[in-house]
C-alpha cells in the first residue's frame, strides 16, 4: 500500500491509498495521482515497486523532483538516472525548489516476512518434477494440452490469457491466479524503471478478467524473484499471518511460479486458494513447475517477436521516411516520383531519350560530364524511373575516403577485423540489395579496390572486411566521372577490364555551355527554391539579367549557376527585380558582349553573316589561333571551319 499526503498547492491536505506496484503522478487526469498546479508536469513522477523496494522515477518532468529525507536532498537529475530509492517517511517535492506540491509518503511493506512451506529452485525442480508426474497420466493429457496452446499463442495480451486459463486448468484447487511480468526495456532505459506489473486476474467462478487484479503478495513474490524458486504458502493466514497483504486479501494458501529467461526472472505466476482452508499439493507444485518451462519460453519468444515487429516497422518507417526525404531533395519543387531534370534542349532531350532505353534493363552505367553539370541527379533518375524505385538509392563518393574505410563501407566488415571494429557492419552494397549504388568519382577508387568491385559486377557476391563467406547482393551499379577513363586506363590508374564492365552504356551530361537555353529555366528553378527558402519573394529576373546569365561560359556548370542565384537572392531586396549590377563580375564580364556583336542593319542574311563572323575570331582569339580545339568548340569538323574562314576572308 502506498499512501501520500498532499501538501501545498491546489489539493493540499488531501491523501491518496493506492495498491498497486506503479503509481504514477502529473497533472493530467490519465494519473493516479491528479495534481493540477502548473508547476506540475503532465505526468511528473512515478513510483515503482520493484525487488529492491520502492523506487522514484522522475518522468522527464519540466521543473524537476527532489526526495526530501532527513535533512538531506536528493535531486532526481541526470547524475543518477532521474531516479533513486524511496523510504517510509520521505518527502517528495514536485516542481521548482521551495516552490513546489509536497507529497508525504508512506509505504505499506510487509511488516515480516512470510513463513513459507516449501521453496524449490528453478534449477532443481523439473527433474524430480518429471520422475513424479510419470504416474499422473489425466495431469499429463491436461500438461500436454496447455503446452500446446501456450505455444501456439504469439501475441502477448493473448498469451496472458492462455497462460492464466492453462494455470486454472493444470490445479484444480486455485480458485484465482494473478499474472505479474516485468516490463521490458525502453530505448531510454534511465527514463522509467522496469517494474512488474500485475497484467491480469482470473477467477475460476468467473468468466473473463476481473476487473482489477488481486493485490500480489509481496513476501513470496520477492523470494520468488530472488532466490529464482517456486515457493509454496500452505494456509497462509496461519502460515503468513502477519503479512498485510495476503491477511487483506483472504487468502487460504498460494504459490508463486516463476517466468524466466537466463538470469532473469520475466515474470510470475500466482496461484491462490481463497474459498475454504486448504493447501496446494506437491502434485500441483510439479505440474506448475514442468508448465512454467513451456510458458517462461513462450513469453520470451513472444516478447522478442513484438519487439523485432517493432523494430520491422520502426525500420520500414524511417526508411519510407528518408526515401521521401531523399526524393524530395531531388525532386525539387515538382514533387512528382523523378528527380527534377530541368531543360527542354535537344542536348537534354538526346540525354533523356537515352536515359528512358536503360532504366529498366540490368546493365551498369557509367554517367561522364565535366564537374557540376548533375551527374548525381541523373543517375539518381535511372534508379526513380526503374522499376527499382521503391528500393533504396545509396551514394558513395569514392574520393571521399581511404582505401581501408571505403572498403569496409563499401563491402562492410566483421567485428574484429581491424583495430576498432566493435560491432558487425553492412557494407553500402548489402544496404542497396534490391536497389542501386552510386558510384561518383569511380576513378578515384583505388586498384585494390577495383578489384572487388569487378568481382561483385562479374558474380554479384560480395565479401565484407574479414569474413570467409560471400553475400549475393542485387544491386544496379551506377557509376560517374569528369575523368576521360581511356587516358587513366592507358597510364595505368584504371583498370581495363573494370572499364569495360563500368562503360556498357555511357550517358554523357552535356556542359551548361552547350544548352545555353536552359539556363533561363535553370536560373528560375532555383530562384523560386532560395526565395521559398530565406522567405524572399523577389519579381524575378529582369531581361538584361537573363541575357547576361545565358551569355556567360558558365565553367562550374549547373552547380557554378546554383551559387550565383543562391547569391543573388541573398542580395536582392524583397518585392525587388534581380538586375545585372547584382551579378558577380565573372557573369558581368560579357556585359556589353550583346552590344558588340550587334550587327548593322541589313538583309537577315548580311546580319547573320556579321554575327558568325564575330562569333568565329571570338572562338579563335580564345584557343589562341588553334584550328583544332576552335572547330571541336563550335561543334564543326576542321575542314568545315578551314571553310568558315575563307568564306569570311579570316
Amino acid at each position: 500500500m502506498i499512501r501520500l499526503a498532499v501538501r501545498g498547492g491546489q489539493k493540499n491536505g488531501e491523501r491518496f491509498s493506492l495498491a498497486q506496484d506503479t503509481v504514477r503522478i502529473g497533472r493530467q487526469p490519465e494519473n493516479d495521482v491528479v495534481l493540477p498546479d502548473g508547476i506540475v508536469s503532465s505526468e511528473h513522477l512515478h513510483i515503482v515497486w520493484s525487488t529492491e523496494g520502492f523506487l522514484a522515477i522522475d518522468r522527464n518532468s519540466t521543473n524537476g523532483t527532489r526526495i526530501l529525507r532527513a535533512g538531506t536532498t536528493i535531486a532526481l537529475d541526470e547524475s543518477n538516472g532521474r531516479r533513486a530509492p524511496l523510504f517510509n517517511g520521505d518527502v517528495l517535492e514536485l516542481g521548482a525548489e521551495g516552490r513546489g506540491v509536497f507529497l508525504e509518503v508512506r509505504l505499506g511493506e510487509d511488516s515480516v516476512d512470510a513463513t513459507i512451506f516449501a521453496v524449490k529452485k528453478i534449477e532443481d525442480v523439473a527433474p524430480n518434477a518429471e520422475r513424479s508426474m510419470e504416474r499422473d497420466a489425466p495431469r499429463l493429457k491436461a500438461l500436454y494440452e496447455a503446452q500446446k496452446r501456450v505455444g501456439s499463442v504469439t501475441e502477448l495480451p493473448d498469451l496472458f490469457g492462455a497462460l492464466a486459463d492453462a494455470s486454472l486448468a493444470l490445479v484444480p484447487q486455485a480458485t484465482h491466479v494473478t499474472l505479474v511480468i516485468r516490463e521490458e526495456e525502453s530505448d531510454d532505459e534511465r527514463a522509467r524503471a522496469r517494474g512488474y506489473v500485475p497484467v491480469l486476474t482470473r477467477s475460476r467462478a468467473a468468466t473473463g478478467p476481473l476487473p482489477g487484479p488481486i493485490p500480489i503478495t509481496r513476501s513470496i513474490f520477492r523470494k520468488v524473484v530472488d532466490e529464482r524458486a517456486m515457493v509454496l504458502a500452505a494456509d497462509a493466514p496461519t502460515e503468513v499471518g502477519s503479512s498485510e497483504s495476503l491477511m487483506g486479501a483472504k487468502i487460504r494458501s498460494t504459490l508463486g511460479v516463476p517466468l524466466w529467461r537466463g538470469e532473469e526472472i520475466l515474470g510470475v505466476i500466482q496461484l491462490d486458494h481463497r474459498e475454504s482452508a486448504g493447501m496446494f499439493t506437491a502434485a500441483d507444485l510439479d505440474v506448475m513447475a514442468l508448465f512454467a518451462n513451456a510458458a517462461s519460453l513462450s513469453l520470451a519468444n513472444a516478447r522478442l517477436l513484438r519487439k523485432l515487429r517493432a523494430a520491422e516497422e520502426r525500420a520500414r518507417k524511417e526508411n519510407v521516411f528518408l526515401k521521401g526525404k531523399e526524393q524530395e531533395r531531388r525532386t525539387g519543387a515538382r514533387g512528382d516520383k523523378t528527380p527534377n531534370i530541368i531543360g527542354d534542349s535537344a542536348a537534354m532531350a538526346k540525354l533523356l531519350a537515352q536515359l528512358d532505353k536503360v532504366v529498366d534493363t540490368k546493365v551498369t552505367v557509367l554517367v561522364e560530364g565535366e564537374t557540376g553539370v548533375g551527374k548525381e541527379l541523373v543517375s539518381a533518375s535511372v534508379h526513380y524511373r526503374s522499376r527499382r524505385r521503391d528500393k533504396l538509392f545509396v551514394g558513395q563518393n569514392c574520393a571521399a575516403m581511404p582505401e581501408n574505410l571505403l572498403e569496409s563501407e563499401l563491402f562492410g566488415h566483421k567485428k574484429g577485423a581491424f583495430t576498432g571494429a566493435h560491432e558487425d557492419k553492412r557494407g553500402l552494397f548489402e544496404i542497396a540489395d534490391g536497389g542501386t549504388l552510386f558510384l561518383d568519382e569511380v576513378t578515384e577508387m583505388p586498384l585494390s579496390l577495383q578489384s572487388k568491385l569487378l568481382r561483385v559486377l562479374q558474380e554479384g557476391e560480395i565479401r565484407p572486411v574479414g569474413s570467409v563467406h560471400e553475400k549475393k547482393v542485387d544491386v544496379r551499379i551506377v557509376a560517374a566521372t569528369n575523368r576521360n577513363l581511356e587516358k587513366e586506363v592507358a597510364e595505368g590508374r584504371f583498370r581495363e577490364d573494370l572499364y569495360y564492365r563500368l562503360k556498357v552504356f555511357p550517358l554523357r551530361v552535356p556542359p551548361l555551355r552547350e544548352r545555353r537555353e536552359d539556363v533561363p529555366l535553370i536560373a528560375k528553378h532555383f530562384l523560386e527554391r532560395f526565395s521559398a527558402e530565406m522567405g524572399k519573394p523577389c519579381e524575378g529576373f529582369a531581361a538584361e539579367t537573363l541575357d547576361l546569365l545565358q551569355t556567360y561560359a558558365w565553367p562550374g556548370n549547373v552547380r557554378e549557376l546554383q551559387n550565383e542565384v543562391q547569391r543573388l537572392v541573398i542580395q536582392v531586396d524583397i518585392g525587388a527585380f534581380i538586375t545585372p549590377d547584382l551579378l558577380s563580375p565573372r557573369v558581368r564580364q560579357v556585359e556589353g558582349t550583346l552590344e558588340r556583336i550587334k550587327p548593322a542593319k541589313g538583309t537577315l542574311k548580311e546580319q547573320m553573316d556579321q554575327v558568325e563572323r564575330w562569333l568565329l575570331i571570338e572562338a579563335l582569339r580564345e584557343h589562341g589561333n588553334n584550328k583544332t580545339a576552335t572547330a571541336k568548340t563550335l561543334g564543326i569538323t576542321r575542314e568545315g571551319l578551314h571553310k568558315k574562314l575563307r568564306q569570311f576572308g579570316l
